[in-house]
């Protein structure tokens, strides 16, 4: 080939090739971002419309139903839901794969646009976002020291602004802030004494807090702005703001109203490590790197405690990119060792340091070359693409290994060191392409499937393949130039016989005679073969399946629920008792952070004062002597002892959340139904073995005083049910009246009456209703009261009732849980027009099984094809295909051994092995046909060849298991998730090999005497 032969002819071009292939990659490397997984692209759209102070059914049938109905016709929505709470609507919008997401947001918009005159005058803009699992935080940092209102202050002033220039911040949320605010306690006995109503106080203090332009003059030759000034300068001026009595009276708002610079009512307290902090929650850009944005975060956080006063500290709560970087260091020195065993390999085998240095030198030319690809094709740094290295490792030097051998055999038969390196490498270079190409395209149907699957893994066979395109072309170049220039003394035996080859012929001898006897015993062989398939197809149910393998984050998540409305305080007190019980874990807890009120951890959901939610930080795994799996099982069932409280423990996962494991979804006509199913439900599964905090999302209900209007009666008094909301509404909530700036800070004046007065149900009874005309009368003479259980939230898919039911699991594979739970299902009996089917990861497990099962049989076709086009044959590459079924020995063995579920990462490993398992029997196969070509018998052919080859055949195989090793032992952080990869392709690939070797041969002579007895009755019947 004119490429071999030019690189040995221009040896300097080659090494400035070299360098300035370094060089980009160096670059590149710098360039390319690091994050834990590889970014997900989600199809999925959210509208969130908020309609304060109403109901879950308001909510439900006024807001979500009419947004629902409208986005229900746009192009490539495949499902539609909702869920409706008190105050807000969200409704998610999941399309099809392959959807334009831009277009059909842009057509989303359009149909909201028509609808938005159909919804409540109180209801908000509706906000319509894609969704990106990326919107997380990245980091928490909490702010200790003074009381939490100068905190509020120092945090808006100082650490928020700071923190959002730092490079990648997209934005900073505070959690646990006071707001200010000034109340205007309002008296009810002097109000009517002086005959002046909420609204003319509020219209009173509006008309005098305001400025405005209203007009220019001259003066000389200039004009001068006219501008009148009344915004508020101080509370003093609030106080004395002048209200104009019907009467005709002149008062100020201090006659009527109490003026109180406070804080506005706190929903939720938040505390870390047991004390009162205000946390900061900062999220990156959606293009931000992770790793690169902690590190902006935490130089930030040391120059401000410099500059902050005397007392106030800056601290990180929980660190997402600290496992990351773990990760990454962790896969790094996986490829190190991995790289290290298969450089001993090679120097076992050739016996030559500057041989191995010749091979040896495509592995981080490979790597480099690796990362200049990535950089151009948008890959980012993370545990998939660096494990696709890792994988892909010892598979790198098996091109060089061939072309050095043949080279060297070459120089054996007397050529100069130039035309061993231009005739060993120019001969082979076909097959070694060939070869290349078979494991190559394997990565290809890979690359078009959908969801999760493809969006994980297409990084990793890209990375695989770049690596191995890379290793190509060093082979086919830079091993031939190397090899002319340092081969001259290399593999010469000095007179004496090498320790390592006397082994290799003891072996090669003692494989010849069970050849000989496989040979002589073919049913045999292929009997025993198809016995060992049979029987490791049996061990599949004891191995089970799940989606993804969980890594061990050492983050744990404790979710407490106190019964539905209860008060804050009364939670606080319960998070007391769960404090207690978990001082017993401190060993282990390096963080602890409680949000009490205000919701989860992410900033996307809401809470109510009876939920708090705690995130802990564990210590390093390699620093404690349980898993969190194990901590995470000790501390459920030691809170469970908590009374008052509904407390469920988990593991979280702040990389890449794939969901819950068992999401059971139910649909039906009504709510109510679909709430008394869930409940049989979740005690149904609750024996399951596996099943670990089953809850539905049908909670006890909130409990509420339905005011009913009678119309009549308000219509006699000259009230509409909108005016008698209204003041219902400011008695209890408070009313907005104007707003008031202070040294650049805004703060809101509210009108709100004594706490005393908006308490209890008798305040509300004796409630007094301002009428048109001035009258006062009570509220029970316009309205009557009906006391009830509402419901939290409202769910619907695809405009119908729904109720989803979750669950962990733990101890037990994914898909063994399913199966029982499918069992329980089908026990109970449904009502006619209910249903129920399978979400989460269950759902995940079975669409992206049945995607890499179609890519798996595409891979094999396109493996056959390649090796088609390879022998200009079809009956040899049908033969080699024999080496495939016995893969499935050495999978299942190695999965059964090693305690490891058939997860995703695991398929993938199949669908490689597909392309990788085959090497050994071309170059078997592809040499029997050469010797035979030769004149020599058949069965001498396959001994003679079995022997000759067995050396390349260990050789290649040993560099590629060996390599993986350290992948397949878990080293590290972050290794779980390529654990079951590496398990495959090492008990795979090693059980295939030793069939390749004795199988191929069997099976080659037998399709040789059918071909021989078709040709034989052809020619007698012509």
């Amino acid at each position: 080939m004119k490429l071999v032969n030019t690189s040995v002819k221009r040896p300097v071009g080659v090494i400035m090739v070299v360098l300035a292939v370094i060089a980009l990659g160096v670059v590149s490397l710098r360039g390319l971002a690091v994050d834990l997984f590889p970014k997900i692209d989600l199809p999925i759209a959210v509208i969130a419309t908020s309609y304060d102070d109403a109901a879950p059914q308001e909510v439900e049938n006024l807001v979500s139903r009419p947004i629902e109905s409208a986005i229900s016709s746009v192009e490539g929505i495949d499902t539609i839901q909702s869920q409706s709470q008190s105050g807000a609507s969200l409704v998610v919008m999941m399309f099809n794969n392959g959807v334009d997401l831009d277009q059909a947001l842009l057509d989303v918009r359009e149909r909201v646009d028509q609808t938005k005159g159909f919804l409540p005058e109180s209801a908000g803009e509706p906000n319509i976002m894609r969704f990106n699992p990326d919107q997380m935080p990245v980091m928490w940092v909490s702010i200790t020291g003074k009381d939490a209102a100068a905190l509020t202050e120092i945090a808006d002033d100082q650490i928020v602004p700071y923190f959002e220039r730092q490079g990648g911040v997209a934005s900073v949320t505070v959690e646990g802030a006071k707001t200010r605010e000034i109340q205007l306690v309002l008296d009810q006995s002097k109000m009517q004494q002086y005959g002046v109503n909420p609204q003319e106080i509020t219209q009173a203090l509006n008309s005098q807090n305001q400025s405005a332009s209203v007009g220019t003059v001259e003066r000389g030759d200039k004009d001068l702005q006219l501008r009148i000034t009344g915004t508020f300068d101080s509370l003093d001026d609030i106080s004395q703001t002048i209200i104009q009595t019907q009467a005709g009276a002149t008062i100020h708002v201090e006659d009527v109203a109490e003026v109180n610079d406070t804080f506005k009512d706190s929903n939720g307290l938040t505390l870390v490590n047991s004390k009162e902090s205000i946390v900061l929650s900062i999220m990156k850009k959606t293009d931000g790197n992770t790793v690169e944005v902690a590190s902006n975060i935490k130089d930030g956080i040391a120059d401000l405690n410099e500059e902050l006063v005397d007392g106030v500290d800056l601290d990180i709560v929980i660190d997402t990119s600290e496992f990351i970087q773990l990760s990454i260091d962790s896969v790094v020195k996986n490829i190190l060792l991995g790289g290290v065993m298969s450089l001993i390999v090679l120097l076992l085998f050739l016996k030559s340091v500057r041989a191995t240095i010749v091979i040896g030198a495509s592995i981080p030319i490979a790597i480099i070359s690796t990362f200049t690809l990535m950089y151009f094709t948008g890959e980012t740094l993370n545990v998939l693409t660096l494990g696709g290295l890792a994988l892909g490792l010892g598979m790198m030097v098996d091109s060089s290994i061939v072309i050095l051998e043949n080279i060297y055999s070459y120089r054996q038969k007397g050529y100069s060191l130039k035309e061993s390196a231009m005739k060993g490498a120019s001969e082979l270079a076909p097959a070694v392409i060939a070869s290349t190409t078979t494991t190559l395209v394997v990565f290809l149907p890979i690359v078009f499937v959908q969801g999760i699957a493809s969006d994980l893994f297409t990084p990793l066979a890209l990375a695989v393949a770049f690596s191995l395109i890379a290793s190509l072309v060093v082979a086919l170049t830079l091993v031939p130039m190397l090899s002319s220039k340092l081969l001259s003394k290399a593999m010469e035996d000095h007179g004496r016989r090498y320790w390592f080859n006397r082994f290799l012929d003891r072996v090669g001898n003692g494989y010849a005679r069970i050849l000989k006897w496989t040979l002589k015993h073919r049913k045999t062989t292929v009997a025993a073969t198809i016995i060992a398939i049979i029987g490791s197809l049996a061990l599949t149910p004891l191995i089970g399946a799940e989606f993804m393998p969980a890594s061990d984050q050492g983050q744990v998540q404790v979710n407490v629920e106190t019964a539905t409305g209860t008060s804050l305080s009364q939670t606080e007190e319960v998070v007391e008792k769960v404090n207690e019980r978990l001082a017993a874990y401190e060993e282990y807890i390096e963080m602890n952070y409680v949000s009490v009120g205000g919701g989860d951890m992410t900033g996307m959901g809401g809470g109510g004062g009876n939920q708090a939610t705690y995130m802990m930080q564990l210590i390093p795994a390699s620093d404690r002597d349980k898993s969190t799996t194990d901590i995470v099982q000790e501390m459920d069932e030691d809170l469970q002892r908590v009374p008052g409280a509904e407390i469920s423990v988990s593991a979280s996962d702040a990389g890449m959340s794939m969901g819950d494991p068992i999401q059971i979804q139910l649909n039906g006509a009504e709510h109510e139904v679909l709430r008394e199913l869930a409940d049989q439900i979740v005690t149904e599964i609750e024996s399951i073995d596996g099943i670990h905090n089953p809850s539905s999302a049908a909670s006890e209900g909130v409990p509420q005083m339905n005011i009913v209007v009678d119309k009549e009666k308000a219509a006699m008094h000259g009230l509409t049910q909108d005016q008698i909301l209204g003041q219902i509404s400011l008695q209890f909530t408070g009313q907005l009246a104007t707003q008031y700036r202070e040294e650049g800070h805004e703060m809101d004046v509210t009108l709100i009456y004594p706490e005393e007065e908006r308490s209890t149900i008798s305040d509300l009874q004796d409630l007094k209703i301002s009428t048109p005309t001035g009258a006062v009368i009570p509220l029970e003479e316009v309205t009557q009261f009906q006391e009830m259980q509402g419901p939290v939230s409202l769910l619907r898919q695809n405009q119908q009732p729904q109720m989803n039911i979750s669950s962990d699991v733990l101890d037990r594979d994914l898909n063994s849980v399913v199966s029982d739970v499918e069992d329980k299902l089908k026990s109970i009996p449904f009502p006619e027009g209910y249903s129920y089917s399978m979400g989460g990861q269950a759902e995940d497990m079975a669409e992206s099984f049945a995607d890499l099962a179609l890519a798996l049989v595409f891979s094999i076709f396109l493996v056959y094809a390649v090796m088609a086009i390879q022998f200009e044959n079809f009956l040899f590459p049908f033969i080699i295909m024999f080496s495939l079924p016995a893969t499935v020995v050495g999978v299942m063995l190695g999965l059964f051994i090693t305690d490891l579920p058939l997860s995703i990462p695991g398929f993938i490993g199949i669908i490689m092995l597909a392309g990788i398992v085959v090497n050994n029997s071309i170059v078997l196969v592809d040499y029997i046909n050469i010797l035979r070509s030769r004149g020599m018998d058949r069965f001498e052919a396959i001994i003679e060849a079995g022997k000759s080859r067995l050396r390349p055949i260990l050789m290649t195989t040993l560099t590629t298991i060996l390599a993986m090793i350290p992948l397949g032992l878990a080293l590290g952080e972050g290794a779980e998730m390529q654990q079951p990869l590496a398990i495959t392709i090492i008990f795979g690939l090693t059980v295939s090999s030793l069939f390749t070797l004795v199988l191929i041969p069997v099976v080659y002579s037998m399709f040789d005497d059918l071909t021989a007895k078709m040709v034989r009755r052809k020619k007698k019947k012509a």
